[in-house]
């Protein structure tokens, strides 16, 4: 049996879960962060740990409140997201232009990471992390070097 197991209600088990979470989104808002982006590091923690925290309610109350909890996180947490693009947005003199995207997506992934480690998918957590740094990070640069390539081509 893992530490992790959410039918094991320990002290123990609670904090770990939690850590878990923590760390997830500390990761994510992390690169944010470095990005130079308005939503970082506490705004991901927070995230990915009230993600945890109502999943882990819902578990105590009764497994069945526990979807209908996710589906209210997946929800609700959509309006941090347009927050986040409509805050971007104000900021293009005028043009229609729509950015933030990515910002708003990377809190979603941070719900989606504390509620898998609200549940103790331990693995599901690290997996899903990596995968959303990698995504972050690396294909941010094969962007730009794509855009460049672009641009030195004359394609607009």
């Amino acid at each position: 049996m893992s530490p992790l197991d959410p039918s094991r209600s320990t002290l123990l088990n609670l904090f770990l879960r939690l850590g878990l979470a923590l760390a997830s989104g500390a990761l994510v808002g992390w690169e944010r962060h470095a990005a130079g982006k308005p939503a970082g590091l506490r705004t991901h923690m927070l995230v990915s740990v009230g993600s945890a925290i109502f999943v882990m309610a819902a578990l105590e109350a009764s497994a069945d409140s526990a979807s209908r909890v996710v589906q209210g996180i997946a929800a609700g947490i959509g309006f941090l997201g347009a927050g986040e693009i409509l805050r971007f947005s104000q900021h293009s003199g005028g043009k229609p232009r729509v950015t933030g995207l990515t910002s708003a997506a990377a809190i979603w992934v941070s719900a989606a990471l504390g509620i898998s480690a609200g549940y103790g998918l331990w693995r599901l957590v690290v997996a899903g992390s990596a995968i959303t740094l990698l995504v972050l990070t690396v294909v941010r640069r094969v962007e730009r070097r794509i855009s460049t390539e672009d641009d030195e081509n004359g394609a607009a």
